[in-house]
């Protein structure tokens, strides 16, 4: 099992494993209507310890390639949510983009921005990125809270960015410069 190491509170992070396809299709079951606003449209599939298991071997593919860094946010033993670095760009580019998820009935502990401090700590001690990009819905006002508590400033506007809730729609993005 990967290393866990506290967030904030009560609350762990460690690297998404292949033996979390049961734990993670559970979080994403019991959270279908909260986050359904803010994702892609899902397959019944998706929600299955099956479906949980074929996306967790595709991550894990590209964390060995070295170009994404999925890991797993954890209350008691349950996950509550994920953060993600994915694109992770080498050479003169140096850098990546980042996206996260808590469940609703842990919304407003300040988890998804300790989540997301990780992460920009980890791009820049141990990756030694040069910027993190981040991709909000307009009107996802605690994204954004989020992202500017940790150093994130907007940098543009990307009309129809990616097709979420089944319908194209734009987004604000962001960028952390780490050096």
């Amino acid at each position: 099992m990967a290393k866990t190491e506290t967030l904030t509170g009560n609350v762990q992070i460690r690297l998404l494993s292949s033996y979390d396809a049961d734990l993670l299709s559970t979080a994403y079951e019991l959270n279908k209507e909260h986050l359904a606003p803010w994702e892609p449209a899902r397959s019944a599939d998706f929600f299955t310890a099956a479906g949980q298991a074929a996306v967790i071997a595709a991550k894990l593919d590209l964390y060995t390639a070295g170009s994404e860094i999925p890991w797993v946010l954890l209350d008691e033993g349950r996950i509550i949510g994920a953060v993600t670095l994915t694109g992770i760009v080498r050479g003169p580019f140096l850098s990546a983009h980042i996206g996260y998820w808590v469940e609703g009935a842990s919304n407003g502990r300040g988890i998804a921005s300790a989540a997301v401090a990780f992460a920009v700590e980890t791009a820049k001690r141990d990756l030694g990125l040069h910027r993190l990009q981040a991709a909000t819905l307009k009107h996802n006002l605690a994204s954004k809270k989020a992202l500017k508590r940790s150093g994130f400033e907007q940098i543009g506007y990307a009309p129809a960015y990616l097709k979420i809730a089944g319908r194209w729609q734009d987004h604000v993005l962001y960028q952390r410069l780490l050096y």
